[in-house]
């Protein structure tokens, strides 16, 4: 057999030469991960102020967007697409700047949407789950489903009150997850040097 078919599989007792650049950083990686740990904890402690920094990375986001839109319209040859592409560009960098001068319109509008989507969300996992076949964990698809709803339905039935505070705890949770993520990812890089 020749040496080209095991380039892709690690040998037994052979250390994954892919590995290796993050296994020598296994301690920065789990500093990567206390820091995004400690931040989703702050976050969760204070949810209205997550929810400010979470609305203007949105903002910035559009703001960056509309730029880049307004920048490319300049490429496009024809005066339609042109003008298509300005006014889009247009439209991201006032929804960036009206979100800078009133976070608080912007986290309610930003509330109201993510509610929407998560109720649709559900109800088409529970249609997928009553199309699926027995043989397919169908229960566990429409349980998230009805999960999926009842959060979005909770979050609607609060609305504008919950603007205050949901995007903060979305965030502060997503923080907490990844960085535990890291943290297990750095931990098992040790273990493996």
């Amino acid at each position: 057999m020749s040496n080209t078919a095991n380039i892709g599989t690690p040998l037994p007792g052979r250390v994954d030469q892919t590995l290796e650049p993050l296994r020598v950083k296994w301690g920065w990686i789990v500093a990567l991960g206390v820091v995004f740990l400690i931040a989703g904890l702050v976050a969760l402690g204070s949810v209205v102020m997550a929810t400010v920094a979470s609305v203007a990375v949105v903002g910035a986001m559009m703001l960056v967007s509309g730029i880049a839109e307004i920048v490319n319209a300049f490429g496009v040859k024809t005066w339609g697409k042109f003008f298509l592409w300005a006014l889009l560009g247009a439209l991201y960098v006032v929804a960036g700047l009206v979100t800078f001068q009133n976070p608080l319109l912007a986290a309610t509008v930003l509330t109201l949407m993510l509610a929407v989507a998560l109720i649709v969300s559900g109800g088409l996992r529970i249609v997928l789950a009553m199309q699926m076949t027995e043989g397919t964990p169908w229960v566990w698809v429409a349980l998230s489903g009805v999960i999926t709803v009842l959060v979005g339905g909770m979050i609607l039935a609060q609305w504008p009150v919950s603007s205050l505070f949901v995007l903060g705890i979305f965030l502060g949770i997503d923080l907490v997850f990844a960085g535990v993520g890291w943290i297990g990812m750095g931990l098992a890089l040790k273990r493996r040097t």
